[in-house]
């Protein structure tokens, strides 16, 4: 709990936090420590100094009990629960803030990032993408942002997978960031996933925590996969921190006129691996189940009409009356089967009367 309350300092930047790590046998000491024993820890008289006013005005107590009224776990470096790959990275959190339930270490996880602004075409591919690896019992980890996060999360959680979202902000509930995904939060928890960060409850988010957070995706996982992201995108410095901790890079690509996945098509240039379906992940990274993923993606006719649609839709979003011309049927068939057959999870809209097989 010591370490929980030393991260509630409002000046304990990460550097700081570090030194505190390195200079003491464990956080009590740290937490207790003198004027003196904080310098010679290599902090600044005037930050020390405001650390022992701020901790007189604290109760250990109250903190303790704010944490286990949100029903939030603290995991410290060094802690058994914590995550293996994590601890290995050279700038890991040196405390976790968790709610839900972390996956075991023996789970292979991928992180799936892009951008906030997403197209249909990179929502769909994240969709696919997501669904496909948590078919196959790999964690999605991503940053519960709009966009292309999001969607990962969701699609991981419609196939009862496993999904773990990375903030930075503090995993309580009123400050969840976004405020509109608080909902998809819950419900990550509720599935057996988790929310975490190394913020404490309470934490507003900064323009300095949400690339702070990049590394903890990165670190998290085998491989970092981007989806969507322009060349600007916050989502290729998680792609940059999964290469300095010697981790998997994975990218989808776009049209060469994609402004939106210009990030994408850069990284591939530059060595990342192409990715078209889970299995190239899957491959890379020596995870077995391959063939379970292309059999649950096999969709099946419940009827011969449904069987006559079937032969025509595909992953390529086509317009409903392209699809009407291409299956030799009228247009009220097309219509109620399409409808039922979205109702089944066998289509979907992606919008404007465009369709899809699931």
């Amino acid at each position: 709990m010591h370490a929980a309350a030393l991260a509630h300092f409002p000046k304990l930047t990460y550097q700081r936090f570090k030194k505190l790590h390195d200079f003491f046998d464990n956080w009590q000491d740290a937490w207790e420590a003198e004027i003196g024993e904080l310098i010679q820890a290599g902090w600044d008289e005037n930050i020390a100094t405001e650390f022992i006013a701020w901790r007189e005005e604290q109760s250990l107590e109250k903190i303790k009990t704010k944490i286990e009224t949100e029903q939030i776990e603290v995991i410290a470096l060094g802690d058994p629960k914590y995550p293996k790959l994590l601890s290995e990275i050279a700038d890991p959190p040196l405390v976790l803030f968790v709610r839900g339930q972390l996956p075991p270490n023996e789970q292979p996880a991928v992180a799936m990032v892009g951008t906030r602004k997403c197209t249909p075409y990179g929502k769909q591919a994240t969709e696919q993408l997501a669904t496909e690896l948590a078919q196959a019992k790999v964690a999605v980890v991503s940053g519960l942002a709009l966009g292309i996060d999001g969607a990962a999360h969701a699609a991981a959680l419609s196939v009862a997978g496993t999904t773990v979202a990375v903030l930075g902000s503090g995993v309580n509930q009123k400050n969840i960031y976004p405020a509109s995904h608080q909902k998809l939060a819950e419900e990550i928890i509720a599935h057996k996933g988790a929310i975490i960060s190394e913020y404490p409850p309470g934490f507003e988010p900064t323009q300095y925590s949400f690339p702070a957070r990049n590394r903890i995706i990165a670190g998290l996982t085998l491989g970092t996969l981007v989806t969507e992201a322009p060349t600007d995108s916050g989502a290729l410095i998680t792609a940059k921190c999964a290469l300095d901790y010697n981790r998997d890079v994975f990218a989808v690509p776009h049209p060469i006129l994609s402004a939106s996945g210009a990030g994408g098509n850069n990284l591939i240039k530059m060595g990342a691996r192409l990715v078209t379906t889970a299995a190239d992940i899957l491959d890379e990274l020596n995870i077995d189940n391959i063939e379970q993923i292309i059999a649950n993606n096999q969709v099946l006719p419940s009827t011969p009409t449904e069987a006559k649609l079937l032969v025509v839709l595909s992953k390529e979003p086509q317009h409903i009356d392209l699809i009407i011309k291409a299956s030799g049927l009228d247009s009220p068939t097309v219509n109620s089967t399409l409808t039922m057959m979205e109702m089944k999870g066998k289509v979907k809209n992606v919008g404007g009367m465009m369709y899809v097989v699931k």
